[in-house]
């Protein structure tokens, strides 16, 4: 709770214009490094508490939902994976953060970055701890929204907005496969308590088994974006150095394997889902290291191997070698978060000198090069698989909205754009001195006539008419004309006429 504390303490400050500014860091660093290190210290004694024997491994603290049957405890796992997994996260958001108070100073986003930052720790702690899945789920999807909020950091262009896109809707594949394994779970077992879900899950037949663990199994694949979803990765490095330090090369790409460890009895039991799990894990391992070898930039090439490595742990997992992945998981996070950290110092250190050479039987082989500068076209079949059926249904949607659903209940929203465009117009000209202007492009008497005509009926409303309603009134009858005809242009479309005439069912059952 202390980093999320910390994250709307900085985020009310922002929007009462308390903290902005250069002269405000100071204040959002130190509110954010001394929230970060006491989430750590708490983290440490519970540790010794746990070494100890003085800690219960699981806590309740009541009923966060409720519904009929349906309830959803606020419970903490506090074993041995949880509290280790716990530390780490607060040692890696500490360093960052400390990391970032020089790399981030003067950036127009300074404050946002430790906003997003604590709500970032505060998210992985909750997903760590968590007691059930559903509560571990809401700490996975806070940490993908904190994700996509560096991602775009630079919201101003197009790249970051669009990669942060991008990686979000890729997530939200994973994010269906866990909402689904969640409910399968319950339906079968009854229980969403880690420990009970465990056990009522080892109860049940073979092929409901594999199904749960084949749905957790595509949660985990895309939030460590193993193939087929790793090309949101590479994307992902448009963020700030540090967000790609502590998201992508310390803990949230590690998020997947967090969620392998602690589904260990259920894949233990599920052979056909522990063999996909292993091929996934292989086959993204020599993805990543394929990929990696045309790198030319210290982000991708550190991307690329994170990737590599992280489908090890994968298929680690996959055979087995369950502790084997966990330490190296505590290994590689350490490790790789410093490469990141560092990746800016090595950049001016070896500025100038040549990059690193390519594998002798690399170099001589072009296609494979290209298979590899090109990334295998992964994100290229993926946009042709995924992307393009959806434009183009978009696209007949659109077709057919425009040129059936129109013209079936007689929509005039043709002509209301046209009168409303009239009435700009009329409106722009109202504005216009009326007087010798009014007769420009005739000439003589005609002019003349004109001009004293149109004068004298415009003294004749403004001083009669609008002095004698009022000019406010006026003007408000003028904006509730403007109102109702915006209104009845978006009654117009037929979307929103069948939504009335949907509702008008319902009222009328």
């Amino acid at each position: 709770m202390l980093p999320v504390a910390a994250a709307f303490g900085i985020g009310a400050g922002i929007a009462c214009g308390r903290i902005e500014g250069e002269s405000c860091e100071r204040m959002t660093a130190r509110l954010a490094q001394a929230v970060l290190g006491a989430s750590g210290l708490l983290v440490l004694a519970f540790l010794v508490l746990g070494q100890t024997g003085g800690l219960e491994t699981r806590t309740v603290l009541g009923t966060w939902l409720a519904s009929a049957d349906y309830r959803v405890l606020l419970s903490f796992q506090l074993d041995r994976l949880s509290l280790a997994l716990s530390a780490l996260v607060a040692l890696m958001a500490y360093l960052v953060a400390r990391f970032s108070v020089n790399y981030m100073h003067r950036e127009r986003g300074f404050h946002r970055f430790f906003l997003v930052l604590c709500l970032f720790a505060g998210a992985m702690q909750l997903l760590v701890l968590a007691g059930n899945p559903v509560l571990t789920f809401f700490g996975w999807e806070l940490a993908g929204v904190s994700s996509y909020l560096l991602i775009a950091y630079a919201y101003d262009r197009p790249v970051a907005a669009g990669n942060a896109t991008r990686a979000f809707v890729t997530n939200r594949i994973g994010d269906a496969g866990f909402i689904l394994a969640i409910a399968l779970s319950f339906v079968w077992t009854g229980q969403l308590e880690w420990p009970k879900l465990l056990a009522g899950l080892a109860q049940l037949s073979p092929e409901k088994q594999n199904l749960v663990a084949a749905c957790f199994l595509v949660a985990a694949c895309a939030k460590s974006a193993q193939v087929p979803f790793s090309p949101w990765l590479s994307r992902a490095m448009e963020g700030p150095t540090p967000s790609s330090a502590i998201f992508y090369g310390a803990l949230m790409i590690h998020a997947g394997v967090y969620l392998l460890l602690r589904l260990e009895p259920l894949f233990m039991q599920a052979a056909p889902a522990s063999a996909l799990m292993a091929s996934v894990g292989l086959l993204t391992a020599l993805y990543g290291y394929l990929c990696g070898l045309s790198q030319t930039d210290v982000k991708s090439a550190l991307v690329f191997s994170t990737l590599a490595q992280v489908g090890l742990m994968f298929l680690a997992c996959g055979l087995g070698f369950w502790r084997l992945a966990a330490w190296h998981l505590f290994a590689h996070a350490i490790v790789r978060g410093y490469q990141f950290l560092t990746a800016p110092a090595l950049m001016h250190a070896i500025s100038g000198l040549p990059p690193r050479p390519v594998p002798a039987w690399f170099a001589a082989s072009r296609r494979g090069y290209a298979v590899s500068l090109n990334r295998f076209w992964l994100e290229a079949l993926g946009d042709r698989a995924c992307v393009l059926p959806v434009q183009r249904l978009a696209d007949d949607f659109h077709a057919l909205d425009r040129q059936v659903l129109d013209r079936i209940v007689d929509a005039p929203a043709p002509a209301v754009q046209a009168l409303a465009a009239l009435a700009n117009w009329e409106e722009q000209r109202i504005g216009i001195a009326l007087g010798a202007e009014a007769g420009q492009g005739i000439g003589g008497l005609p002019a003349w006539i004109v001009a004293r005509t149109a004068g004298a009926l415009h003294w004749f409303e403004e001083r009669l008419v609008l002095q004698g309603v009022g000019l406010d009134l006026w003007r408000a009858g003028r904006r509730l004309g403007r109102s109702l005809q915006r209104l009845e242009t978006l009654l117009a479309q037929p979307r929103y006429l069948g939504l009335v005439l949907l509702v008008s069912l319902f009222a009328i059952g």
